[in-house]
This record gives structure tokens, C-alpha cells and sequence, in this order.
């Protein structure tokens, strides 16, 4: 078969997918088990013109040494890590599902980061938008290549404060003079935050700020249970870890943008399988301020 050299030196996944004749699944597939020459730029899989035409006329060869060993600019495979925002139940499950999933849960925004240089199968994600959750932060910069958005639980936000406190907050209006922990800029609940300040016609320099900075959900709970802190941003589950009070103010779906390749692979629906059994929907109720329901419904799929 001829390729014509007027056109580009690079294929997209859809052209190649309709030069072959196939599925772009199918050109996905033969990306991962190292079966094509292909490049990776910016995040997106760029197929060379003159390399497929001889693995078409069948005089390349395989190209397993292009696939292995795995770099953060090469798709196939990538680490078995779970990046994103924190999430004690996600943690918990994805330890007690012996799925074999790493966790690097450093905040949302470094995890998109990550996805996109190639460094994680998934990521956790709670970012607001401006029609509700995540799928905003995912198709302008995911939608050519092959994510999908699924829900892994919705959970409840609001302010985490101590029990001994005289005058306990009503509202964010009433945490000013209050020691505020904050988390990471890279972290989903700050801008959530800064969402939550903007409806009360407030902004950062309302809020008499710790000097430390705290990275995950049940960190900032217990920065405040030691006295730290005053009050923060957190959610229901990690006041309850550390006795404290609990102030609801939205709820917030917090979803798992994963590789689409790597859903299907036996680590992770290892994990799946563990999240439909009765023993995760016991720790969801037991940790509180969790609707699992509607686990696994897909929100965004890209490509």
C-alpha cells in the first residue's frame, strides 16, 4: 500500500484508524502492545507516514524496542500509578483491593500534569466548572486522546472547626480572625475555595492564613485537631476521623480520569470489582458524608 507524500509526515489516530480501516480502539490497542511506530507530542500519539507505509508493506520491523522500556513521553505502558486529588476512601480501596495501583495523591491540578506527560493510568479529580464538575478541566486538553471520565463517589465540603470553639462558624463570614489552614495551590479543595469566597463577595485576604501548607484531606483535619488550625476546608469523612465538628457547605462529585487501555487491564478491574462489593459501601457509610452510588458512570469519554 502507497502513502502519498503531498500530505503530512504524521498521521493522527483517525487517519490512521481510516487508512487501516479500523476502529480508532483498535489503533489504541495496537499503540499499547507496542505493535506501531508512533510518537507522542504534547500529549497526543503521532503516527510517521514513511515508518507506517513499511510496516504496511510488511518490511519494518516489530516495534517493540520503540514501546519498551516506558518514558514519560512514551504511551504504552504507562506507570501503574493513580495521581490527583486525595480521597481517604479512593486510598483506602485502592490498598485494600490488593489492585497493585500506586497512589501519588499530591492534588488535582498536579495530576492533570501528570496525565498529560504521561506519568499516571489515572487521576483523581474534583475541579469545579461552570456546569458542575471535572469533565471542564478534562475535554480541552484530554479530548484527542483515549480518556475516559467516570465517577467514583460524591462527597460532602465544608468547614472543619474544633469542638471546643465558643463560637462555632455559621458560615464563611464567620471565620474571619480565625487561624485558617489552607492546602496546596496544586490541590482541588482550593479552588473550590476560592469559588466559595466569590459567592460571599470575599477573597483571600479575608483569611487569616496558617503559615503551613497541609496536602491531603485528613493532613489539614489534623493539623486543626492539634490546634494548628482553627478551622479549614475539608470534607465530612476526614472531620470524622479526628472528632471534629463539621459545617456542610455543597457536595462535590470527585471523579477518576482514566486511560481508557488501562480500565480494561486487570489491575484495575481488580479495583472495580472490589468498589462493587458490600464491603466498600460499608466503609463509604462508615467514613460519612459519601454517596457512592453512582460509582463508575461515565461523564466524558475522549476520542
Amino acid at each position: 500500500m502507497t502513502v502519498h507524500r503531498s500530505m503530512s509526515d504524521f498521521l493522527t489516530t483517525r487517519e490512521l484508524a481510516a487508512l487501516l480501516r479500523v476502529k480508532e480502539r483498535k489503533v489504541y490497542n495496537l499503540v499499547a502492545t507496542g505493535s506501531l511506530p508512533v510518537r507522542r507530542v504534547t500529549g497526543k500519539l503521532l503516527f510517521p507516514r514513511k515508518e507506517i507505509e513499511s510496516w504496511l508493506g510488511g518490511t519494518a520491523e516489530p516495534h517493540k524496542a520503540d514501546a519498551a522500556p516506558a518514558t514519560a513521553s512514551d504511551p504504552s505502558p504507562l506507570p501503574l500509578i493513580l495521581a490527583g486529588g486525595h480521597d481517604p476512601l479512593l486510598e483506602w480501596a485502592l490498598r485494600e483491593s490488593r489492585s497493585g495501583i500506586a497512589a501519588f495523591l499530591d492534588g488535582a491540578l498536579d495530576g492533570l500534569d501528570r496525565a498529560a506527560r504521561g506519568e499516571c493510568v489515572a487521576v483523581g479529580l474534583h475541579v469545579p466548572d461552570p456546569h458542575g464538575w471535572n469533565v471542564g478541566a478534562v475535554e480541552g486538553r484530554f479530548c484527542r486522546d483515549p480518556w475516559v471520565l467516570i465517577e467514583w463517589a460524591r462527597r460532602v465540603r465544608g468547614l472543619i472547626y474544633r469542638p471546643d470553639m465558643a463560637r462555632p462558624p455559621k458560615g464563611l463570614k464567620d471565620i474571619r480572625g480565625l487561624r485558617f489552614q489552607a492546602r496546596q495551590p496544586e490541590a482541588g479543595s482550593e479552588l473550590v475555595l476560592d469559588r466559595l469566597l466569590s459567592a460571599e463577595k470575599m477573597t483571600r485576604a479575608d483569611l487569616k492564613l496558617v503559615d503551613t501548607i497541609e496536602r491531603t484531606e485528613t493532613d489539614l483535619a489534623q493539623a486543626i485537631a492539634t490546634g494548628r488550625a482553627d478551622v479549614g476546608l475539608g470534607i465530612a469523612a476526614a472531620a470524622r476521623l479526628h472528632n471534629l465538628r463539621f459545617l456542610p457547605l455543597l457536595e462535590e462529585r470527585f471523579d477518576l480520569l482514566v486511560w481508557r487501555k488501562a480500565y480494561f487491564d486487570p489491575p484495575f478491574q481488580k479495583l472495580v470489582a472490589f468498589c462493587h462489593a458490600p464491603l466498600f459501601e460499608a466503609r463509604a457509610a462508615e467514613l460519612g458524608g459519601y454517596d457512592v452510588s453512582g460509582f463508575g458512570t461515565v461523564h466524558y469519554n475522549c476520542c
